[in-house]
């Protein structure tokens, strides 16, 4: 476990959550080959440069194949270990995949040359993250357990620490908080991070989005308390909706005895320099919105990165100014949902539910997406489900409660996914199949040449607080009444 008189590790984000947070998730592997080998020299303990949103976004709208980025990257930053985001039975997709297609996806990552694994559901559930984990450790990976951060009455350190302590139990190498809302407050991040140490013996890191201006001084708390590593990313792709930038980190650790002293200053300007160009050629796809601090996160306590979409959804709903309505319906529909944290794709369900109720009166119009969460088809939740919703949940669904692991109820599908490509005369590799799982149709898109076309290199910068021209997200098709929306869907992991 770290020494409290070790300086801090850092892991680098730029390469995945920086450009996910801040730039849709549209850097290319050509984008990222010159800095990747500055990265790699740089002195960081890792890389995260795969998982969450890279490997639909490389399909669906850059024309490349997730698992030889991956690949590449390994190539051109081999000294580094390199991370990926997980979503344990979820993979990266937003439904639950069997279990042989999470092994097959985790052991085709591993032979790719991911090292790290961080593997997180978006209920806190363990059963959702056994297949993850027991793969992870068999493909001779870091098996390392996230804890996504909340706040409500169930969501104290205690249970918080005792989480941590299953995740230990289930073999993890090491943990971690993950505040994907940017709403970690310093005290909470010492007590958690001294706690979790004590009860389990494994390092914990620290990784946060900065979308209200806490990051720096939560990971300094943090640290204090033992981290191991706290995630930072460097400018342009930092800060905001993204993590605090390296040098800004290490300028708030002067005079701390566990600051890293390591860094090259000339090397990581030099790192930002290309990223400074990549960020010119990706600004179609960036927002003054994303780059600013915004306390508003603190009160709605959604992900940076859907705020703005929400706030959208409400002007094409005609309900902008319910939009004070709908921030104090989000809590009751999270009691109601048993307390869920709001990432990816919890978030998105929270937030149009809410939207629903305000419209149409408190769960006259139920969501598909939440009458599945109270079944308990997402896993078990925090807290308990209100009966009455979950009661009308059965009625409308006609199906009774999930009381087992969801994925228990999931048939194999490899065998399936096999024959189906091989009827279609594509490739019938594991990396095929758990690509085909989870994007069908871009994956026989990919495979069959049909690729999107390059994203042009946008000429003049949005002005200031306008929406991007290109598309920020995915869309999701949700009916509220006789009206048809395409509520975009921020990917926030």
């Amino acid at each position: 476990m770290t020494d409290l008189n070790q300086p801090v590790f850092f892991n680098n984000t730029a390469l995945r959550d920086g450009h996910q947070s801040l730039a849709a998730t549209r850097m290319t592997t050509e984008q990222m080959l010159p800095v990747a080998p500055l990265l790699d020299e740089a002195g960081f303990a890792g890389l995260e440069t795969w998982g969450g949103a890279t490997i639909d976004s490389s399909l669906r709208f850059l024309g490349e194949n997730p698992f030889d980025r991956l690949r590449t990257l390994k190539k051109v930053a081999p000294k580094t270990p390199q991370l990926m985001l997980l979503r344990g039975q979820n993979i990266v997709q937003y439904t639950s995949f069997p279990d042989d297609v999470v092994e097959a996806f985790v052991r085709c990552t591993a032979e790719a040359g991911c090292d790290i694994l961080r593997i997180f559901d978006a209920l806190n559930d363990p059963a959702n993250l056994e297949t993850a984990i027991r793969t992870t450790l068999a493909s001779g990976k870091h098996a390392r357990g996230e804890i996504c951060y909340t706040t409500s009455p169930v969501h104290t350190v205690e249970n918080f620490v005792k989480f941590g302590c299953k995740l230990a139990e289930m073999g993890c190498n090491s943990l971690a908080i993950k505040d994907m809302s940017g709403i970690l407050i310093p005290s909470v991040a010492y007590a958690l991070v001294s706690q979790l140490r004590k009860e389990t013996g494994l390092d914990v890191s620290v990784h946060c989005h900065d979308t209200a201006g806490l990051a720096v001084a939560t990971y300094i708390a943090a640290i204090d308390a033992g981290a191991y590593a706290v995630e930072t990313s460097v400018c342009p792709f930092a800060n905001g909706t993204a993590q605090p930038d390296t040098f800004r980190m290490i300028s708030a650790l002067e005079g701390n005895k566990r600051v890293p002293t390591h860094f090259d200053k000339d090397l990581l300007q030099a790192i930002r320099e290309k990223l400074e160009v990549v960020y010119e050629e990706l600004k179609q796809f960036t927002s003054p919105n994303n780059e600013r601090t915004d306390s508003d996160i603190l009160l709605l306590q959604i992900p940076g990165g859907m705020l703005s979409n929400f706030r959208t959804q409400l002007r094409e709903l005609n309900m902008a100014d319910k939009e004070m309505e709908v921030r104090n319906e989000i809590p009751e529909v999270r009691k109601a949902l048993g307390w869920i944290p709001l990432v990816t794709p919890t978030s998105q369900i929270v937030g149009t539910q809410a939207m629903l109720n305000v419209k149409f009166g408190r769960w006259k119009n139920f969501a598909p997406a939440a009458r599945d969460i109270a079944l308990g088809k997402y896993g078990k939740t925090p807290g308990a489900i209100d009966p009455e919703v979950r009661d009308l949940a059965v009625k409308l669904s006609k199906e009774e409660p999930v009381l087992g692991r969801p994925a228990d109820l999931l048939s194999p599908r490899m065998d399936s996914l096999r024959a189906e490509l091989a009827k279609n005369n594509l490739p019938v590799t594991d990396e095929a199949c758990v690509l085909y799982a989870m994007f069908p149709q871009q994956t026989s898109d990919w495979f069959q040449g049909k690729r999107p076309a390059p994203t042009p290199v946008a000429k003049d910068k949005p002005k200031d607080g306008a929406k991007p021209s290109g598309p920020q997200s995915r869309k999701m098709k949700i009916t509220i009444g006789d009206r048809s929306l395409d509520a975009l869907v921020e990917e926030v992991a």
